[in-house]
């Protein structure tokens, strides 16, 4: 049998790597500031006409997602009016000016190395610029590969793009640490003392290490906006353009000519109109969608993430960038679970025991942390909590999300659901550190046990809501799906 009645494994390959640096720059982008919050902590304490509170970090260290929640709220009318291909490409601009300015906020107006409220306000601009891509890239990634990729291998492919998104975060904790070299991060009671007060080892962190953290994202955020040009646009939405004849050609390359023609034919029948009102297949439907993406984010996953080497240090560990490095390889290695076994397995399984995996290492977290000799039981915990993420909401999340709706109110669909997601994201990151520092008495542990022992409940209550109300969608077409939400309506 030829190529043109099989497919060509190699084109749907390399698409698919492409879209999928879009994930490594969604991870990227999120991960960058775990290195560079305490540097950019320090240089903002120094401002003369405000005083950079804790509110204030945690706002700056969660700004970049106020962008993400607008991003992805306009996914669904770019990708439906644009198309998924320029609107990465759109995506990938944005990631670029995201990182230059982040670097040097004080571009064309500011003094540079001079903090002021001004400047800082500048810094979220840009960083809010970075997040809108990043949502676009949320929702439009998973939506992209799920659009192009054979049902059979549907969510192995999706779930490739969770890889990428943890591989970004990875390679961001390298680039982090090789950047921060023989320097360290300063130390928390030294900041707001001036820059003089805070160890020699640290002030380079303060001055500069933190630009270089944000701009080394401009070398993937270029490349991935030059590769997206080169590939085709989803055959779905060729087909709701009324493009048959280029939707045939794109679904003969990656499945071959007979069964392109039968893809083809599946296609139009559920695009007959192009756009169906988003409640036709019933609220439960939506429902489901939202709060997958809810519990993704509520579950606390990247409140570890974003913040790991400050965890870290404030358990006493002597270099906490090689241990989050290493937590960062974990990672990669528990998403690998999910990408071999979510065809074999299922989508619910998965989620179900991910979910009682983190509500076990969370738990273990509230109940250690802070112990004098229990610090490697709170990091076992965290690398518990964190690995079953990894193989679990972290990946099938975006699986679903790309898989459940009908084609008809896909885009907007989605749309809503990665912003919800963004927004819990926002939420959880923002209040991480306040709640997370929390004293009934002083010294107490308080914060710690109770911020972990509530994400440890909420996964608990994932688990629930997975097992009684999530479809499987394992083996569907993204056609069968209309008939399904139809049947359950």
């Amino acid at each position: 049998m030829n190529q043109s009645q099989q497919g060509s494994k190699s084109y749907l390959i390399s698409i698919v790597m492409v879209a999928v640096l879009g994930g490594l720059l969604f991870g990227y982008d999120t991960a960058v500031i775990s290195g560079a919050e305490k540097g950019l902590q320090a240089f903002f304490m120094e401002a003369k006409d405000f005083a950079y509170t804790d509110a204030w970090h945690g706002f700056t260290s969660a700004s970049a997602l106020i962008g993400c929640i607008i991003g992805s709220a306009l996914s669904g009318f770019l990708a439906t009016q644009l198309g998924r291909k320029k609107s990465l490409i759109i995506a990938g601009v944005l990631f670029f000016i995201s990182a230059l300015g982040s670097m040097r906020p004080e571009f064309l107006f500011f003094n540079y190395g001079e903090p002021t409220m001004s400047l800082l306000v500048m810094f979220n601009i840009y960083r809010i610029i970075g997040g809108i891509g990043v949502g676009l890239a949320s929702a439009i990634c998973p939506m992209y590969i799920g659009e192009v990729a054979p049902s059979n291998i549907r969510g192995m492919l999706v779930s490739w793009n969770q890889f990428a998104i943890i591989f970004g975060q990875l390679v961001v904790y390298f680039v982090n640490f090789f950047i921060l070299g023989d320097h360290i991060q300063p130390v928390v009671e030294e900041m707001g003392k001036g820059i003089a007060a805070i160890t020699p080892a640290a002030q380079w962190t303060v001055t500069t290490g933190w630009r270089y953290m944000f701009g080394s994202e401009a070398v993937p955020a270029g490349l991935f906006a030059l590769l997206i040009c080169f590939v085709p646009e989803t055959p779905r939405y060729l087909v709701s353009i009324h493009e048959d004849s280029k939707a045939l050609s794109v679904l003969s390359k990656i499945n071959g000519s007979e069964k392109a023609a039968q893809i083809l034919k599946d296609i139009k029948e559920t695009i007959t109109v192009k756009t169906e009102k988003l409640l036709t297949y019933g609220v439960m439907c939506i429902f489901i969608g939202i709060m997958l993406s809810v519990f993704q984010q509520a579950v606390g996953i990247n409140a570890v993430l974003y913040y790991a080497p400050r965890i870290f240090g404030d358990m006493g560990m002597e270099d906490p960038m090689m241990v989050t490095v290493f937590m960062g390889v974990v990672n990669i290695l528990f998403t690998l679970v999910a990408i071999f076994t979510v065809e074999k397995w299922g989508r619910k399984p998965l989620l179900i025991w991910g979910s009682l995996g983190m509500a076990l290492g969370a738990f273990g977290v509230a109940v250690t942390f802070g112990h004098a000799g229990m610090e490697m039981v709170t990091a076992a915990s965290i690398m518990v909590y964190a690995a079953s993420f990894m193989f679990s909401w972290g990946p099938i999340t975006w699986v679903l999300i790309s898989e459940i709706f009908p084609n008809t109110i896909r885009g907007g669909a989605v749309a809503i659901a990665v912003a919800f997601q963004w927004i819990f994201n926002f939420i959880v990151s923002s209040s991480f550190v306040p709640m997370f520092n929390m004293h009934l008495t002083e010294g107490d542990d308080f914060g710690h046990w109770f911020t972990y022992g509530l994400y440890g409940i909420i996964c608990v209550v994932a688990a629930i809501f997975v097992w009684r109300l999530v479809p499987e969608t394992k083996g569907k077409t993204l056609e069968d799906m209309s008939k399904l939400w139809r049947e359950r309506k």
